[in-house]
Formats: C-alpha cells, structure tokens, sequence
C-alpha cells in the first residue's frame, strides 16, 4: 500500500469510527498534534484517540488537497480537510476546515504515522479552535 492510500485509508477509519492508532508507529517519540491536543508517545496517542471514537460519531471528513511524496522508507503528507461531528459528551456539533500535515515511515509492505499535525483554519462559523482531530 503506498502512503498516500495510508491517508485515505485512517481518513476512511475515521468516517466508520473504527480504531485509529494502528495507522501510528507503536514508538515512544510518535506525536500527533489534534485541534485541542498533543498526544505524545503511541500509548497516549492510543488512548486518546480510543476516547476520541467513543465520545464522538458522525464523522464527516472530505479531503480537498492531499498531497503526498515518498522517498525510500518516508514519506510526508499534506491536505486542506472539511471535518464534522457530532460531540455526543457535550451534545454539540462541531464543523471545521482544518490543516493536516505529518510524516510516515514504511512498517512492512505499509506505512504508518511517525507525526500527524493537524489546526483549524476556520470553523464554519468563522470562529477558531475547538476539539477533535
């Protein structure tokens, strides 16, 4: 699988609530930075996003940008992405355009996130900031 189907793949896992920390290396040095978080190391990363699928459904995620390069065992991405949901915890939707970007290294015949970045570039409502990633 190359890394640019691995994005489209955790953008996939993401829409069907499924589990998310498999795409990240299993490292202590592995971060993922979300809109309201920076989770560091892979079981903070696991554990975060497990609370993340729990208290949230509905997700909406459409890709407009995604650009990615590979070179041997890395690869980089980036993308300008529409993300939803509904916040079932604070019984809230949330609506974002927001900016991603991270790094992947090759994990047997796949890959997986070594660092994953994403911000808020405006909410629908032209706000800034907010949860989820």
């Amino acid at each position: 699988m190359s890394a640019e189907a691995t994005v489209r793949k955790y953008y996939e896992a993401l829409r069907r609530g499924e589990p998310l920390h498999p795409f990240f290396l299993d490292r202590p040095d592995v971060v993922k930075f979300g809109i309201g978080e920076r989770l560091a190391g892979y079981d903070e990363i696991r554990a975060g996003l497990r609370e993340q699928t729990r208290t949230t459904d509905g997700w909406v995620v459409e890709s407009r940008r995604l650009r990615v390069g590979e070179r041997g065992d890395h690869a980089w991405f980036s993308d300008d992405v529409r993300m939803a949901w509904t916040d079932a915890a604070a019984d809230r939707e949330r609506d974002f355009e927001t900016r991603w970007s991270g790094t992947l290294e090759r994990r047997g015949d796949g890959w997986a996130f070594a660092g994953m970045h994403v911000s808020v570039a405006r909410s629908t409502d032209g706000a800034r900031g907010g949860d989820g990633d």
